[in-house]
């Protein structure tokens, strides 16, 4: 069975940064992509990155691409949001998902609360 384990949100102040974990099980990590996601109140998931399962190809959605960096280490069977100068716009639960491609899904893990407030 999959499992995703997301941590390492918390409360930030705008223009701080955060590192998020996910630490996953239940299929070959190494011949996965990854992907991060968020959810704000009230609003679905948005797909903000994603890397390939080497770790060579990475892609980010415009409004964090410059901000956020996604990573892995495959070792761990974890992958990695650096977020840095974070707004109050990225306030949001972040999860993490299997598969490069975004029709690839698997049952969402708890995700892990980001708030960004002065």
């Amino acid at each position: 069975q999959v499992h995703f384990v997301e941590s390492g949100g918390g409360l930030v102040q705008p223009g701080g940064s955060l590192t998020l974990s996910c630490v996953t099980s239940g299929f070959t990590f190494s011949a996965s992509g990854m992907r991060w996601y968020r959810q704000a109140p009230g609003q679905g998931k948005e797909l903000l990155a994603r890397i390939s399962s080497g770790g060579g190809l990475t892609n980010y959605v415009a409004s964090v691409r410059g901000r956020f960096t996604i990573s892995r280490e495959n070792i761990k069977n974890t992958t990695y949001l650096q977020m840095d100068n974070l707004k109050p716009e990225d306030t949001a639960v972040y999860y993490c998902m299997k598969g490069w491609s975004v029709e690839e899904f698997d049952s969402w893990g708890q995700g892990t609360q980001v708030t960004v407030s002065s």
